[in-house]
């Protein structure tokens, strides 16, 4: 794959990710990088966000019923789970995990995998 260059436009989007309190739709890494690059279009961020992913810089977190959403690759490699606030749609990365699952897991059943998302208000909405 060929070199990415490094634009104003890669930098804006790269810092919209690296500060974000948790993963982010399309629109809110267009809305946070606009406000270093005025001119940013919304296709622009869609073509960075393919090429970051292509790159393994970023990756997906798929919500159901809602729109993906993305964060770093080095957040991401971390195990975590997502708080989501269902007045302002915002997701927040949570600290650690609840552990114990496989308690709830019916007789001969084998855990590997598993995300939590909880959800309600965050602070500023609640």
């Amino acid at each position: 794959m060929p070199e990415q260059r490094t634009t104003k436009q890669l930098i804006a989007i790269q810092d919209a990710l690296k500060g974000a309190e948790g993963p982010l739709t399309i629109e809110e890494i267009h809305s946070a990088a606009s406000t270093q690059v005025r001119t940013l279009g919304l296709r622009t961020v869609y073509r960075v966000v393919r090429r970051l992913q292509e790159r393994g810089e970023i990756v997906n977190i798929p919500v159901p019923g809602g729109s993906d959403r993305y964060e770093t690759a080095a957040v991401a490699a971390k195990h975590h789970h997502h708080f989501h606030c269902t007045t302002c749609d915002r997701f927040f990365d949570i600290k650690g995990c609840v552990g114990g699952l496989e308690a709830l897991l019916p007789e001969g059943f084998r855990l590997e995998h598993h995300d939590l998302t909880l959800s309600g208000r965050c602070p500023a909405c609640a």
